[in-house]
């Protein structure tokens, strides 16, 4: 079985030099592998299969047989690495906490660590003498560690 481990090397060699990283990279029982890539200006066709050239040339076939998968980032898959949440910021996300939680809002910030991220999210509130309530935005920090999925939200409308 080819280590996920030598892929990963393997996969940081053909894109240093890029503004591309590793999103996931996964290697089945019977080396099926598949890597997922993202950066902040897209990833391309082209882009994964000179990455996959480079994985097949450094890879033996003949040692072992394989099969190779490389390609973007899902846009609707749960975010998983900082830089996917750099790329969204100011885009609408769909944020499911730990707790049971479903947010809706932009996402504004994220820290320098990965660790935390700010979403401005508006609610109806009713100030004290109005009429009517008023839509307000409020930021809400979140940790990642907190949260079992953060998604770029699709408006069908």
């Amino acid at each position: 079985m080819i280590e996920k481990q030598k892929i990963a090397e393997l996969v940081e060699q053909a894109i240093e030099n890029t503004d591309a990283c590793v999103v996931d990279i996964t290697v089945s029982g019977d080396n099926d592998i598949v890597v997922e890539l993202d950066s902040l200006t897209g990833v391309d066709l082209d882009f994964c299969a000179e990455v996959n050239r480079r994985l097949n040339e450094a890879l033996d076939r003949e040692a072992e047989d394989y099969s190779l998968e490389v390609g973007s980032a899902s846009l609707s898959a749960p975010f998983k690495v900082k830089l996917q949440y750099e790329k969204h910021i100011g885009d609408e996300v769909d944020v499911l906490t730990r707790d049971g939680r479903k947010l809706k809002g932009t996402l504004t910030a994220v820290s320098p660590d990965g660790a935390e991220f700010t979403i401005e999210v508006t609610r109806k509130v009713k100030e004290p003498g109005a009429k009517r309530p008023v839509m307000v935005a409020e930021p809400v920090t979140l940790a990642v560690a907190d949260c079992k999925q953060v998604a770029y939200h699709f408006d069908f409308k």
